[in-house]
C-alpha cells in the first residue's frame, strides 16, 4: 500500500522489525519513508533493550492521526505497546509513583523505584523515543515528541494542559 504526497516523498506503512511487530493495520501508520526509517530504528533499539527478539517480539499499535502533518505522513501516533494501551501504562506508572511516595521504609521505596522503570513498557518506549529519536522541531515550536509523560520527562516540559490532555493516551512523534 503506497500513496504519493508529492513527487519527492512516498507514504508507506511503518514496517515491523526483528524485535517488534506492528500489530495495527498498515493504514494506521502511513508515514514518509524518513519517518518510517526513524521509527524502525528507534523501535528496534527499544525492543531489544526491553528484552524482546525475533522469537518474542514486542507489539506496537498505531492509530491514524487527524491533524495537519498526519495527513502528509510526517507524524505517527502509538497507542499501545506490548498489548497494553499507553494510557494504561501511564496509570500503572502513576500508581507506582504513589506507592513509592507512601512506602513505609526506604527499602520498600527502592523496590518500586527500581522495578517500575524496567517493567513499564509504555514509559520505556517514551524514554527510548526521547533518547534515540531525531524528531522534528519546527522553528518556534517544541520537539515533536508528546505523550502522557511529557510534562515530567520532557523533552519539552512546558506543555500546555490542552496539549497534555490531547496526548494523554498515546505517544506522538513527527519527523
Amino acid at each position: 500500500m503506497r500513496h504519493e504526497t508529492d513527487s519527492n516523498s512516498q507514504i508507506i506503512p511503518v514496517p515491523s522489525g526483528r524485535a517488534y511487530r506492528v500489530s495495527s493495520p498498515a493504514a494506521n501508520a502511513m508515514v514518509t519513508r524518513e519517518l518510517a526509517d526513524e521509527l524502525q530504528r528507534v523501535l528496534e533499539r527499544f525492543a531489544i533493550e526491553a528484552g524482546f527478539n525475533d522469537r518474542r517480539p514486542a507489539s506496537v499499535f498505531f492509530k491514524p492521526g487527524v491533524f495537519g502533518h498526519h495527513l502528509l505522513g510526517r507524524a505517527a501516533d502509538i497507542y499501545a505497546v506490548g498489548g497494553v494501551g499507553i494510557a494504561q501504562w501511564k496509570r500503572r506508572w502513576d500508581e507506582a509513583c504513589r506507592r513509592a511516595a507512601q512506602a513505609p521504609d526506604p527499602a520498600a521505596r527502592r523496590i518500586v523505584v527500581k522495578t517500575e522503570p524496567v517493567s513499564n513498557l509504555g514509559w520505556r518506549l517514551y524514554k527510548a523515543m526521547q533518547r534515540y529519536g531525531r524528531w522534528a522541531q519546527p522553528y518556534g515550536y517544541p520537539i515533536q515528541l508528546f505523550g502522557p509523560w511529557t510534562r515530567a520527562e520532557g523533552p519539552w516540559k512546558h506543555i500546555s494542559d490542552r496539549m497534555l490532555r490531547a496526548h494523554h493516551d498515546h505517544i506522538h512523534v513527527a519527523k
